[in-house]
């Protein structure tokens, strides 16, 4: 894989939009993982494909890449972003799709944190034995002053990954007091989930369960909820 790919101009379209809070761009394309659900694809073999950074006029930029992490110009890209000021002011970047904990270094979670990234999230999508990797990846997010409860992972739901295997990583994820951020396969959102993989009854218990967990993370493992029903 050669390291860099002649950048072309910026795609305009959905992914440069521009409103009175905040600003959508997309700097690359590519992600070697081939996931099944997934759609990204190479336009051009295995290399990456980069994008003109275009001018950026907002304080808070959502970056609609769906591997940046893994570039070999990501530490480079990053860096640019946390120079930028508007009216002198910080701008704070938010990675929609996540970032690949098997490309994430220390060196790229400290310039993450430095260039001004926030709502850090990585995808848990495969079995549980991954949890020490997971954990790996948080730890170095942590050591660089991300706070445990404002980091969330990415879990598929209605998968091939069954519904009792979801929960267990919920349960670890509940130790750790990481948020958890349930998407669902075939590109379903809720409340609306059409059962593809699990039943009805498991697509309801894993969305109830998932809203609580999230609850007692971001009030310190306390059940508000389950407290005011008096449970």
């Amino acid at each position: 894989m050669s390291d860099y790919i002649l950048t072309r101009p910026y795609s305009k379209g959905f992914y440069n939009v521009i409103n009175e809070d905040e600003q959508h761009i997309r700097i690359s394309e590519g992600c070697p993982n081939k996931c099944s659900y997934c759609a990204e694809s190479y336009e051009n073999g295995v290399d990456p494909i980069y994008y003109e950074i275009p001018e950026i006029v907002r304080n808070k930029v959502i970056i609609l890449d769906m591997n940046l992490i893994y570039k070999p110009r990501a530490l480079e890209i990053i860096n640019e972003l946390g120079r930028i000021r508007v009216n002198n002011k910080i701008v704070y970047y938010e990675l929609q799709c996540g970032i690949d904990w098997r490309y994430l270094t220390q060196e790229l979670a400290s310039a993450l944190k430095r260039s001004h990234f926030v709502n850090i999230r990585l995808a848990w999508d495969y079995h549980y034995f991954d949890v020490y990797k997971i954990k790996d990846v948080i730890n170095k997010l942590v050591y660089v002053g991300y706070d445990p409860k404002s980091i969330q992972v990415f879990i598929i739901g209605n998968w091939q990954i069954s519904s009792i295997e979801f929960e267990q990583k919920l349960r670890t994820l509940a130790f750790w007091n990481v948020q958890v951020s349930d998407c669902w396969f075939d590109n379903q959102l809720s409340p609306n989930i059409r059962p593809i993989n699990w039943s009805e009854e498991e697509v309801k218990e894993i969305r109830l369960l998932c809203r609580e967990h999230n609850i007692m993370c971001r009030h310190n493992g306390i059940q508000v909820e389950k407290a005011q029903r008096g449970e």
